[in-house]
């Protein structure tokens, strides 16, 4: 049995932890089986990035005839070079990653697949590692629905949708969520034919407004079949055939050269040998786990998407620096607090939201008033040409906090982030509307929807 003061299980997360605790002197060992870096870096938030940046840029060249512009409307993304390129860059970052751990005295980087042998001790590569922490941060990997037919297909998932270099003429996609949507923006912005099989609503979590407007301009440059589920699938010749079936019972076939399969996501528990340990799942899978991300066993921790809790990057690094700072840095009983966590949508047309959605307002019965302004009512939305786009502010009635805050329109990713800072610090209506806004920046899209939020609690005073 090795001995170690900390054992990760992943690099991606997981290293929030690892250097910074053997810079303060514990002996680490971080456990990684695949590319180092985890899905953010290798399969997920920045390749799908990289490809969506592009397609932005083509979308906005084919209709900046709308501002005046004499561009070539038949623009193209090279598609090949630009998965290429991003592939390679990709591959540099993680593998740039692996020197400065297998240099750092204090840390052993193994590779391998782990298992837990006991509550304080895994197996890998055959060896037995124990310590008294222990931080599994294995992420998660796509669902694959039980679709007759489906199994043994070449169909894609976001793994391998960003390292297609083939770009086919159809593509249908299985999922309207966040994955679903971006790499579909992206493909159907490249030049593919694409079909999405949505079985309730496109991002179907977010605020009601924000959908019905997603919907509505989504839908000018993809074909969505609304109220359907997949009945079965078939791959013959380098065709896929899928059977719908909508919920009035009828059917549609659909074919084309390309499936993607954006469904959800499952934690990657099953091969941890949980079962050799006192650590409890969840009916799904998950691990629950407390105030501090301690899971049923005093001292192995959990941390990111296989906690179940978010599914961010960003909320994984807020957990990393948490832990860092209540186990090593200054010991403490600190419960951690995520505030109210941000989110955004990075396909087209761009979605940000952050706090409560009106729907979520209203069945809690929550007294508030809702400040809107559209894009094209402000200058700078003007000076666009914006044909879509609005932020949507949600204020406490008697208190003016900020209880939500959703916008839907370019930039709508870094817009929120001034609402996002106000939320942290319990903000009000008043702290938005008391402070200069750079004119015609487009955040006055903000203060427009505060001034809205405001003639709200004038006209019920």
């Amino acid at each position: 049995m090795e001995q170690f003061d900390i054992i990760i299980i992943g690099s991606g997360g997981g290293t929030k932890i690892g250097r910074p605790a053997a810079d303060l002197g514990f002996k680490v060992a971080l456990i990684e089986k695949e590319a180092m870096g985890g899905t953010c870096l290798n399969r997920g938030c920045i390749p799908s990035k990289m490809v969506i940046h592009p397609a932005d840029q083509i979308h906005h060249i084919r209709h900046s005839k709308n501002i005046n512009i004499d561009a070539d409307p038949n623009a193209q993304i090279q598609f090949k070079q630009l998965i290429e390129r991003v592939t390679e860059t990709v591959d540099d970052i993680s593998e740039g990653l692996a020197p400065p751990y297998e240099e750092h005295p204090n840390i052993e980087l193994i590779r391998g697949e782990a298992a837990f042998t006991g509550d304080h001790s895994v197996a890998v590569n055959g060896r037995e590692l124990s310590a008294e922490r222990i931080f599994i941060a294995v992420g998660t990997r796509p669902q694959i629905p039980n679709i007759p037919g489906l199994d043994g297909t070449p169909y894609m998932t976001n793994r391998e949708a960003l390292r297609n270099t083939e770009l086919p003429d159809r593509m249908i996609v299985i999922g309207a969520g966040y994955i679903g949507c971006e790499l579909g923006h992206a493909y159907s912005t490249a030049g593919t034919d694409v079909h999405f099989i949505v079985r309730s609503e496109l991002i179907r979590r977010e605020d009601h407004e924000i959908k019905e407007e997603f919907r509505k301009v989504f839908a000018q440059n993809n074909t969505l079949h609304e109220g359907y589920v997949p009945k079965k699938v078939q791959h013959d010749g380098g065709l896929f055939t899928v059977t719908l079936c909508h919920k009035d019972g009828s059917e549609r076939i659909l074919k084309a050269e390309a499936l993607l399969v954006a469904t959800g996501v499952v934690p990657n528990t099953e091969r941890l040998g949980i079962e050799h340990t006192g650590i409890n799942l969840d009916d799904d899978g998950f691990i629950p786990v407390d105030g501090q991300l301690q899971t049923s066993v005093p001292g192995v921790y959990a941390m990111g998407d296989c906690n179940g809790n978010y599914f961010f990057r960003h909320t994984v690094n807020w957990e990393g620096e948490f832990l860092m700072r209540v186990l090593f840095e200054g010991p403490s009983n600190e419960i951690i607090d995520y505030g109210t966590v941000p989110h955004a949508v990075f396909t087209y047309p761009q979605v940000a939201g952050v706090g409560k959605t009106e729907d979520e307002l209203i069945a809690d019965e929550t007294d508030y008033v809702r400040g809107y302004t559209r894009y094209i009512h402000t200058a700078m939305g003007m000076a666009r040409q914006s044909d879509h786009g609005f932020v949507k502010i949600l204020i406490g009635r008697k208190d003016k906090k900020i209880l939500g805050a959703h916008i839907i329109g370019d930039e709508a990713s870094n817009m929120i982030h001034m609402l996002i800072a106000l939320m942290y610090k319990q903000g009000t209506l008043d702290d938005l509307l008391n402070m200069i806004y750079i004119h015609p920046a487009l955040p006055e899209a903000v203060r427009d929807a505060a001034r809205d939020a405001r003639q709200q609690l004038k006209g019920t005073q």
